[in-house]
């Protein structure tokens, strides 16, 4: 097969792709149509991730077999993610669970694994030679390096798993590659979720990607700035950053003060609904909820004013609630609590992780760690080229009051 070649400022990639293959269950499985829940509709789009794993010393030569195999096996217990998406006669999605597998692809790389560098901010035109996939079907690529390291590129429709979902898939995955029982059994049946929502969404052209680093010193600043009037009680870091990017993006923007802006984020509804969903549950149990004011209010007023909302955005989260219909304009996404680094195939854990090719839409802020071991928060913003440079201009000059 030709060599798919991808060229960009930041590095080169060239990667010869062997054929894909599918991996089945190593077992017979259930088959026939499976339900997925209003909050999996609402998720319909491809998340992609890599795994970076450095193996000088053990090497990578049988690692796509032994990621293989233990993926057969794994899929036993995750068998939706052997079939493959399809439209139910009332025009919903579900998944036919026919058991042909997940698609699997070897790769081999030119190069060194450090040319990947900062996996923080995604460079689709780079990265897509990592993946190749359909989106009827989840896709696993492992590349090989010539240094000896290996990456271990995941891609799936966000409707058949949220981050944590995900998180104990591929977990599941690493301890089936190490011979272990799983610690966490998925729970497969997601008739529990049943209400159905249409989130809506706003096309923004011309975007440009970039990550700004937020370490420990400038995240505990932030959250003093925020407290610094005594109209809160307190705040967590993920108060204080999503209230200080909403307000710095609606100044980018150079939005009207009488226009509406809205922040759109997830909060974890499995112990939020009654009763709550058991543990391992195989499926979406994020919460979409949302603050909405005047961007001049937003603007205008101290940041405090701007966490407040983010607060009541989450203590509205109940039981009800998780039925409710969303409008959103701006959607951010944490991936500062998964357990990326955690990931153990047998050959150590990974010591990046991040996100890969583009981002699901364009209204959208990603948190994640820059890498392994690492205190600071990356965020990752698209905007337009001209409102991503003023953002940027609004983050350099931003200098929270020190205490």
């Amino acid at each position: 097969m030709d060599p798919k070649v991808a060229l960009d400022k930041t590095f080169a990639l060239k990667v010869m792709q062997h054929e894909p293959c599918l991996v089945a269950p190593a077992e017979e499985t259930k088959k026939g149509i499976y339900f997925l829940s209003n909050l999996d509709q609402m998720a319909a789009m491809m998340v992609q991730a890599i795994y970076c794993f450095w193996a000088e010393d053990k090497g990578n030569d049988d690692a796509a077999e032994v990621l293989k195999a233990a993926l057969a096996k794994v899929l036993v217990h995750f068998y939706p993610l052997a079939g493959k998406l399809t439209l139910t006669p009332d025009g919903k999605l579900a998944v036919d669970c026919t058991g042909e597998g997940a698609l699997f692809v070897e790769a081999d790389a030119d190069c060194e694994i450090e040319a990947l560098r900062d996996l923080t901010t995604p460079v689709p035109s780079s990265l897509k030679v990592l993946f190749t996939f359909r989106k009827s079907l989840p896709l696993f690529q492992v590349t090989r390096f010539k240094c000896g390291g290996f990456t271990l590129g995941f891609a799936v429709n966000h409707c058949m798993v949220d981050g944590i979902a995900a998180m104990n898939f591929v977990h599941s995955w690493a301890e089936t590659a190490r011979m272990l029982p799983l610690s966490v059994s998925p729970v497969i049946n997601r008739t529990p979720l049943a209400a159905r929502t249409c989130p809506k969404s706003i096309n923004v052209e011309d975007p440009a990607y970039r990550s700004f680093s937020f370490d420990s010193e400038k995240r505990q600043r932030l959250k003093r700035e925020a407290l610094a009037d005594g109209s809160l009680d307190g705040c967590t870091t993920f108060e204080a950053l999503s209230a200080f990017v909403w307000r710095t993006r609606t100044k980018a923007l150079g939005m009207e003060p009488g226009q509406e802006t809205k922040l759109m984020f997830v909060v974890d509804g499995r112990t939020r609904l009654e009763p709550p969903l058991p543990k391992g549950y195989f499926g979406n149990g994020i919460v979409f909820t949302y603050s909405i004011c005047l961007a001049g209010e937003l603007v205008e007023k101290p940041i405090s004013f701007a966490v407040s909302l983010v607060q009541k955005a989450i203590r509205m989260i109940d039981n009800m609630y998780i039925r409710s219909s969303l409008k959103y304009s701006l959607f951010i996404s944490t991936w500062t609590s998964l357990a990326f680094y955690l990931t153990d195939f047998g050959w150590w854990e990974p010591l990046r992780c991040g996100p890969a090719g583009s981002v699901p839409f364009r209204e959208f802020s990603l948190f994640s760690s820059k890498d392994k071991g690492s205190t600071a928060t990356s965020v990752l913003m698209v905007l337009p080229a001209a409102a991503m440079n003023t953002f940027q201009d609004l983050i350099e000059l931003y200098t929270p009051a020190a205490s």
